[in-house]
């Protein structure tokens, strides 16, 4: 899993994790979608507050972006969230995702921010 988001979300802008990073792991949902032993995609759920999870490093192999598993995580994420018993499912969205988690009534919120110096916008959803 961590290769995958290497290779898909650090790499392209010349990072890497360091150990601070995937500590944040630890507490963590980590949701993967294989194929046999190769993994797919991913991403990971970390809880904040008794309410509210989340969303970090979606990843999907880059030959099988728009195929519809995207999709198929975000449904699943969602699903296992309600199922814990959170209320709201937020993330830190790349610009360059927003109308992916729009497509899932996930909504700007605030002004847009620079991590990992790429352009970002809060983005949230009540779960139902």
């Amino acid at each position: 899993m961590v290769d995958l988001r290497y290779e898909i979300l650090r790499k392209p802008l010349g990072q890497t994790f360091t150990e601070s990073h995937l500590a944040k792991d630890k507490d963590a949902i980590l949701i993967g979608v294989f194929d046999e032993d190769e993994i797919l995609a991913c991403c990971v759920l970390s809880p904040i507050g008794n309410d509210t999870l989340r969303l970090r490093q979606m990843a999907v192999q880059k030959n099988l972006q728009g195929k519809g598993i995207g999709e198929s995580i975000m449904n699943f994420a969602e699903n296992l969230a309600r199922d814990k018993g959170y209320k709201l499912l937020m993330m830190h969205a790349r610009d360059s995702a927003i109308r992916f988690y729009e497509k899932f009534g996930y909504q700007i919120k605030g002004d847009q921010f620079i991590e990992l110096e790429t352009p970002h916008h809060i983005m949230e959803k009540q779960l139902m």
